[in-house]
């Protein structure tokens, strides 16, 4: 099969993904091999190439949005037949019983392994993952619009619930890329006002369109006090920024695997009146089936820009510097 592959990691304007034919993927008792049709482009995919993220498995195939069409089982898959469409995710494997796990809290499982990062993932024209794992994709929602859901989507939302948004209520985004651009769908669809600060006319155009109620530059302070607030941008020096925005018991979640240095903060200006900052460490199984429930009740419509697989390089280039509106996509 061909697969961008990564032996080092590397500036990504140097192309360290190279085109190779290795073979594909043999499945395990419980696996399953997906035949890939689209795979969504994620700035953690960005993170494994460059190096912000240590590296955990090289050579490794990136891409963890996956979507495509199952074409061989292991020997005790019961869940699961030919010809379904799946998706996989960034969570690939939890242990199971530890006291995570048993809470309900399997993102934060210290045996978990991530797609794309420590497995070989879906920049590939095959890719393999455990059926407990594997998200059945609604027939009528096509793989290039259903791949975003899979990570910008998923955190997206699980980045909502931990600002402890309600209906009705103001919050705040700071950035407007694939992960922003798809929550902003599920606030909007509460009821809820949108205030977006963010770098970049095009992503500030899209969250006009879309319909934000405000919209300014990264730095820009709202017109009003937020109730809750989301940072998807990798930028440590928006948090005092996004903080002196809350209200009195005003949330704040961090929604990036990987963030540069937060600023040190001043407890009266930001924290004082019961102000909280949440981080987000990857997604449950939970808060996947949710999303693509909501994605099809509401629905959610992703905005895509699409790329062949041996572009890898100058998707991940482009999405470095802020040149895609809404989410990439690799179709293979």
């Amino acid at each position: 099969m061909r697969a961008m592959v990564l032996h080092h990691q590397g500036p990504v304007d140097g192309a360290p993904l190279r085109l190779e034919e290795i073979p594909v993927p043999l499945p395990g008792p419980h696996d399953v091999v997906v035949r890939v049709e689209a795979c969504g482009i994620c700035r953690t995919d960005l993170h494994v190439v460059e190096g912000d993220l240590p590296p955990a498995k090289m050579p490794i195939i990136p891409g963890h949005q996956i979507v495509g069409r199952a074409v061989r089982l292991g020997a005790e898959v019961a869940s699961l037949k030919e010809g379904d469409r799946i998706g996989i995710a960034w969570l690939r494997e939890t242990d199971g019983d530890c006291r995570y796990c048993v809470a309900g809290r399997e993102n934060l499982c210290e045996a978990a392994r991530f797609t794309g990062y420590m497995d070989d993932g879906g920049y590939a024209e095959y890719a393999a993952v455990h059926e407990d794992f594997a998200y059945p994709i609604p027939e009528g929602l096509e793989p290039v619009h259903a791949a975003p859901l899979l990570c910008a989507g998923i955190i997206g939302y699980r980045a909502l619930r931990r600002s402890g948004l309600q209906p009705g209520g103001r919050l705040g985004m700071y950035g407007f890329g694939a992960s922003a651009h798809i929550t902003a769908q599920v606030a909007l669809h509460w009821g809820c006002k949108l205030y977006v600060m963010t770098r970049g006319e095009g992503h500030r155009a899209l969250s006009r369109e879309m319909g934000a109620t405000w919209v300014g530059e990264a730095a820009d302070t709202p017109p009003e006090k937020l109730d809750a607030a989301i940072i998807f941008a990798p930028a440590g020096e928006l948090v005092p920024r996004a903080l002196e925005a809350l209200d009195r018991g005003g949330i704040l979640a961090l929604a990036g695997i990987h963030m540069s240095p937060t600023p040190s903060l001043n407890y009266e200006r930001h924290l004082f009146y019961e102000r909280e900052v949440r981080s987000v460490t990857a997604n449950t199984r939970q808060d996947g089936q949710e999303l693509l429930q909501l994605a099809a009740q509401i629905p959610i419509r992703t905005h895509v820009e699409t790329f062949d697989l041996d572009a890898a390089n100058n998707a991940l280039a482009r999405l470095k510097h802020d040149e895609i509106q809404g989410a990439g996509v690799i179709l293979v």
